[in-house]
């Protein structure tokens, strides 16, 4: 196992002016889950390749531990690729598809069927080293694609959106038995997924990209609670973040004719435009007062229900999201007061997008 270095690494892909990937710095400790995530073009799957030998690095350098890899090609990088499409090959059996890396290192045969059986221990395929990939499930070939990477004992894992091609209920169920394998083996992983729910629940810590640049690495949770600005506000959570546009006056969030509350230390900070982020758990239902909504749509979950509703406010967003418990009797056409603890108001400059709440 390995730490892995990304420092100031920068791609630029010939014909083009603006950056893939730029001035990255990223340090994932050794045996970490670390999940880069963002939506597409952000650069996430090329810092894999970058990582993995199949992009060549236009400036900075990749580590692997203390070994420079910037410039060695992939067979050398002590590196195991998991791919979204499986490439697994037809003709070959599940225990033959495993092996086929080893064979090609001239790993003696009883070696290899041992690795090979450890592996699929581990993935639950002992009952199909003898099939066809073809005879296998989606998510049955994902994990055949994971056991041709645990035979090779590399120092880490790559994963470029592996559970991309499963349907929603077998990706949740996949996502789980990953985690949990990459924790028994403790070897330092690399993650590319798209959704923000995937990357929630499966790192250590997790890097948010957008346009090529990191902006924030931290634990789900420090993600979820303190976005750095307004764009990880906005990607992580799900339902995502309501982001309300106000003006700081005296201490207080003013939209419309109506406030919201502010810490103190916050208040200070804020002056003019700003925008303000709240949780659709965060908001509280008041007889009267507050900001007044109008219910759209109801989204009854059974732990939880969702009410979609629209700001009667000047300026306010055209929807909002509130989180309330199961069974309650909200009504599309019914007006909502809705205000937040100050202690839940996220505060953000418009101007520059950064975080102004402690």
């Amino acid at each position: 196992m390995a730490t892995v270095t990304y420092d100031d690494v920068r791609l630029v892909y010939p014909g083009t002016e603006r950056p893939a990937v730029d001035d990255l710095d990223l340090e994932i400790g050794d045996g970490e889950f670390m999940v880069l995530v963002g939506p597409s073009g952000c650069g996430k799957s090329t810092s894999l390749r970058m990582l993995a030998g199949l992009e060549e690095v236009t400036a900075g350098r990749i580590r692997i531990g203390e070994k420079d890899v910037t410039t060695l090609p992939p067979k050398d990088r002590d590196i195991a690729m998991v791919f979204q499409n499986y490439a697994l090959y037809p003709h070959m059996s599940v225990a033959e598809n495993m092996g086929f890396s080893l064979k090609m290192a001239k790993i003696g045969k009883d070696e290899r069927m041992a690795r090979v059986r450890e592996a699929a221990k581990l993935l639950d395929l002992e009952e199909y080293l003898d099939r066809k990939p073809k005879a296998l499930s989606g998510g049955q070939r994902q994990r055949v694609a994971m056991g041709r990477a645990i035979v090779r004992k590399p120092q880490v894992f790559c994963m470029d959106e592996p559970l991309s091609n499963l349907d929603a209920k077998l990706r949740v169920s996949t996502r789980t038995q990953i985690a949990n394998l990459q924790q028994r083996l403790g070897v330092t992983t690399v993650y590319v997924t798209h959704d923000q729910t995937e990357a929630m629940t499966m790192g250590d810590r997790v890097a948010v990209l957008k346009d090529g640049i990191l902006q924030q690495v931290d634990t789900p949770l420090a993600l979820y609670d303190k976005p750095a600005n307004l764009f990880v506000a906005g990607f992580i959570g799900s339902p995502a973040m309501n982001l309300l546009p106000a003006t700081a006056v005296d201490g207080e969030a003013r939209i419309g004719d109506h406030t919201l509350p502010i810490e103190r230390a916050t208040a200070a900070q804020a002056t003019g435009g700003i925008t303000l982020g709240v949780r659709p758990e965060a908001w509280r239902i008041l007889d009267q007062g507050g900001l007044p909504v109008r219910v759209t749509l109801v989204e009854e979950l059974g732990a939880d229900t969702y009410v979609y509703a629209t700001s009667e406010i000047a300026g306010a967003p055209e929807e909002l999201v509130i989180r309330v418990g199961a069974r309650h009797d909200h009504r599309r056409g019914q007006t909502l007061h809705i205000t937040t603890n100050p202690e839940n108001l996220h505060v953000f400059d418009t101007t520059t997008g950064n975080r102004l709440s402690a």
